[in-house]
């Protein structure tokens, strides 16, 4: 009951970002129409890493309150506090209806939602691990993140059933806020569940001696050994965690959709037999864990994904979408511009317009997920994109705004799209020409360093710290690696991509953090397991 009641958190809280996640260019349509569909897509994935943004001060707000009153009563208020700003987005109109108002409140429910879920991992791990004694710690512990997996494969199951029943038209209309809606059926089985338990024993133990910190913020940030181990966590596991969950969990399905093409119902398809294949890794490794220790283990998943990712995603792209890789290696596209006339495609806040010949060129480009290296040329020459040795488009535009610009621009992407079907580059993937087995075999590998990662990820941070501020120590440096450095991840890897016209470029940003995350938990991290601290 106690495994029960922490992991349907867990359930419940990668049901609803994976949800969003799945269906972030849908819900960039609702709310944020009129700025594109590449800038409505970017926004839609900032909306949801605005929920991570908030995350750290739920930390704190949420690890005082569980390590002075409590921890059943703090994520009791967590679950709830979540589960309504889940629910209210299925609810929420868009902004045909309600005009600008409607995307400021979209990210409030994020921002709503990612403060609760500031307090509710720490308080879960934290319950199990001080239900359980020391020797199975990391395999109790273990199931919560396992819960994570089973959390996105039922958010793919709703979306592919609902997808499926009412149409493709319907799901885009409105069909998208059904798997919204149905998140009010797991905090009712949530809290069901945790009403029904008693506080935890090691709590109850040190509240009954009048050992309770009255100051855990000081306590576990102020004090020299606490911090300590709070700064190496951060930027040792947890920011390494953080990158390397959510590329193998939610920047695959990126670039499988919109860089290779792949239609959307195979690419959740695929994601859901590669969950549900490595949900039983969080339990082997935590169960590995607790037999040779937690440091090796995880070194394990920061080293695979460190080497991985860019030879990894290479594969994926050859199985998935073998006949766009031939066409850019027979083929390579080429935007010939004065420098002077591009602009760096970094646009975090969806505010840049593209109207310069160069700009439109990578914009599109960008949107298409083509591969692109630039070359200069004179001063005043119009751009222009080359695809093989062959010029196919040619731009003199100039600044400009409004309906002329906007059917200029469409002039153009019509002829680039034409342009690069005819030299090979397919608009889909083919379905009858996708690896599967190889595309599934790359997906497994992104998720065996995951998962190798996360498993025992909560017994280490519980043994860390000691009880009286386990609940804020644990809490606010989690939420800042895997809420900051993670969750902003699909935004930045997308922008990055655009700025440098290289489809690989975005993967850079999780490799570097999870070597720097490898040599931070290699020379500074110590070990826990069988620690007389710990017991």
């Amino acid at each position: 009951m106690v495994v029960a009641a922490s992991s349907a958190g867990t359930v419940f809280e990668w049901y609803d970002f994976f949800v969003f996640g799945s269906l972030a260019a849908i819900i960039g349509r609702h709310f944020f129409a009129g700025v594109g569909e590449s800038q409505g897509y970017l926004l839609a994935l900032l909306t949801f890493a605005a929920g991570f943004a908030v995350r750290p001060i739920g930390a704190i707000v949420f690890g005082w309150f569980g390590d002075r009153t409590g921890r059943k009563r703090t994520f009791l208020v967590t679950i709830s506090v979540m589960g309504l700003a889940t629910f209210l987005v299925a609810v929420l109109p868009g902004q045909a209806a309600i005009g600008p108002v409607a995307p400021f409140a979209l990210v409030a429910l994020r921002m709503l939602q990612g403060f609760a879920i500031g307090g509710e991992y720490g308080g879960a791990a934290i319950y199990v691990a001080e239900h359980t004694v020391a020797r199975r710690r990391g395999l109790a512990t273990s199931w919560i993140q396992s819960a994570a997996g089973f959390g996105l494969a039922l958010a793919l199951v709703v979306i592919l059933v609902v997808r499926h029943a009412l149409g493709e038209h319907a799901f885009v209309a409105w069909g998208w806020r059904v798997p919204f809606a149905l998140s009010l059926v797991l905090l009712a089985l949530s809290l069901w569940i945790r009403l029904k338990l008693e506080e935890s024993p090691a709590f109850r133990r040190i509240e009954a001696a009048g050992a309770l910190s009255r100051a855990p913020l000081s306590e576990a940030f102020l004090r020299g050994r606490n911090l300590r181990r709070v700064l190496v966590v951060l930027f040792g596991i947890l920011a390494g965690q953080g990158v390397v969950w959510y590329t193998a969990q939610f920047y695959t399905q990126f670039f499988l959709e919109r860089v290779l093409a792949v239609p959307s119902a195979t690419v959740n398809g695929l994601l859901l037999v590669a969950t549900l294949a490595s949900a039983p890794l969080y339990l082997a490794f935590g169960w590995l864990s607790d037999r040779i220790g937690r440091k090796p283990v995880m070194l394990f998943g920061l080293g695979l994904a460190a080497v991985s990712f860019i030879p990894g995603f290479r594969w994926m792209a050859g199985a998935a979408n073998p006949e766009l890789v031939r066409a850019s290696e027979r083929a390579p596209v080429v935007v010939v511009a004065p420098p002077a006339r591009c602009s760096l495609q970094f646009d975090l806040i969806g505010t840049a317009r593209s109207v310069t010949g160069c700009d439109l060129a990578k914009s599109a480009l960008a949107d298409r997920g083509i591969t692109y290296t630039n070359r200069a040329a004179p001063p005043g020459s119009p751009a222009t994109i080359l695809i093989g040795n062959e010029r196919v488009a040619s731009l003199a535009i100039g600044a400009g705004s409004g309906p002329a610009l906007a059917n200029r621009k469409a002039q153009f992407e019509r002829r680039l799209a034409a342009a690069l079907v005819a030299a090979g580059y397919p608009p889909v993937a083919a379905r009858e020409r996708i690896d599967i087995g190889a595309t599934l075999a790359a997906l497994m590998l992104f998720l065996v360093a995951a998962t190798a990662l996360y498993g025992p990820q909560a017994a280490l941070l519980v043994e860390l710290f000691p009880v009286r501020i386990r609940y804020t120590a644990l809490s606010v440096p989690y939420h800042i690696g895997v809420g900051w450095f993670g969750g902003f991840l699909p935004a930045t890897a997308f922008a990055i991509v655009a700025a440098t016209g290289n489809i690989y470029a975005g993967l850079w940003y999780p490799v570097g953090v999870a070597t720097l995350g490898f040599f931070v938990t290699l020379w500074f991290l110590p070990e826990t397991l069988h620690d007389p601290a710990t017991e």
